[in-house]
């Protein structure tokens, strides 16, 4: 595992090259001819790892913030043409296989597809985007900065009703209307800009046996922005099925989720996939109606603790995986 002087550890990386290495070492096991797709590449951390585990692999990396993708370009550049780095949404990995960077023809099937969703280490270490709340910094959160909305944005604009929903929808926080009616109330005298002033209110409004017992009065709000700012969970709505779909026939997804939110899409998700679908009742499957996929993890896998001690951040991480055992027909998926 490195952290190399790119300055960040990937999160449980030896569970994730664990997870992978059967669907990228199934034909060669240098990796000869796989694909995997790094969806939410970040400053490269867990690519890079693959690429030196194993030396035949490609990575198709893809990231919709620009600072990101220059580090993961820097980080990775020493790989040649078996990095690629794309701008994008990973919900938008359909038309990054269909024309990766660095490629003449576009990809088919891939060998694996990873994410690790979320915020990314990088952005909560750079203090004017506006993701950690434990500085005052400009209420961005932006994960692409060419976006259009803020999170001072729907702070100062959006109304009680829709700020309430944003609060206990995304943030699961129970104190979604009293919070909404103190930013309404406040943002009368003075626009919401920095994130100090939204913690005082924070601090102000949630009670203070709540404050003691329930981790930093913040946290749920801070997510719940941030998941408003980048449309994060119909992102990952979306994303999941287009991942599926092209991935190979003894191909993985592993997708590390942080939050309860992210973990529940996507065990839905995988279990719809690993059900069949004859009526229930019948004595035999019918033909055609085998699931497709299987679970690889049973329940959600988490950080050990020597790696939580190592690496704080990885202590909510929550790891699925699932493999594609049958294909689809003709709906793609298979080499």
């Amino acid at each position: 595992m490195s952290g190399g002087d790119h300055g960040h550890i990937p999160v449980m990386a030896d569970r994730i090259i664990d997870l992978l290495t059967p669907a990228v070492t199934r034909l060669s096991s240098t990796g000869e001819g796989a694909v995997v797709v790094d969806a939410t590449l970040g400053a490269g951390g867990h690519s890079e790892l693959l690429l030196s585990t194993f030396s035949g692999l490609t990575v198709i990396g893809i990231d919709r913030d620009g600072a990101a993708r220059k580090a993961a370009a820097d980080r990775l550049a020493p790989f040649g043409p078996r990095a690629s780095v794309n701008a994008g949404r990973y919900d938008e990995l359909d038309r990054v296989l269909a024309d990766p960077a660095g490629r003449d023809d576009g990809v088919t099937a891939v060998d694996g597809v990873l994410f690790d969703l979320g915020v990314s280490s990088m952005q909560l270490d750079q203090r004017n985007r506006g993701f950690a709340y434990s500085v005052d910094a400009p209420l961005d959160m932006r994960m692409n900065p060419d976006d259009p909305i803020t999170a001072a944005d729907v702070l100062n604009t959006y109304d009680h009703g829709d700020l309430a929903r944003v609060l206990a929808d995304y943030g699961e926080e129970r104190f979604a209307g009293r919070i909404a009616s103190a930013v309404v109330a406040a943002r009368r005298t003075q626009p919401f800009t920095t994130s100090g002033p939204l913690v005082d209110l924070l601090y102000a409004t949630i009670p203070a046996a709540t404050r003691r017992t329930g981790g930093h009065p913040a946290k749920r709000t801070f997510q719940a922005l941030r998941i408003e700012v980048n449309g994060e969970l119909d992102s990952l709505r979306a994303a999941l099925p287009a991942a599926l779909d092209a991935t190979a026939v003894g191909g993985r997804v592993v997708v590390m989720s942080y939050q309860s939110l992210e973990d529940r899409i996507v065990k839905r998700e995988f279990a719809q996939r690993c059900r069949s679908s004859s009526p229930a009742g019948l004595p035999v499957e019918l033909p055609g109606t085998a699931p497709r996929f299987t679970l690889v993890t049973r329940g959600a896998e988490q950080a050990t603790d020597d790696e939580i001690e190592a690496n704080p951040r990885s202590a909510p991480a929550r790891v699925r995986a699932i493999e594609r055992i049958a294909p689809d027909g003709a709906e793609g998926g298979v080499r």
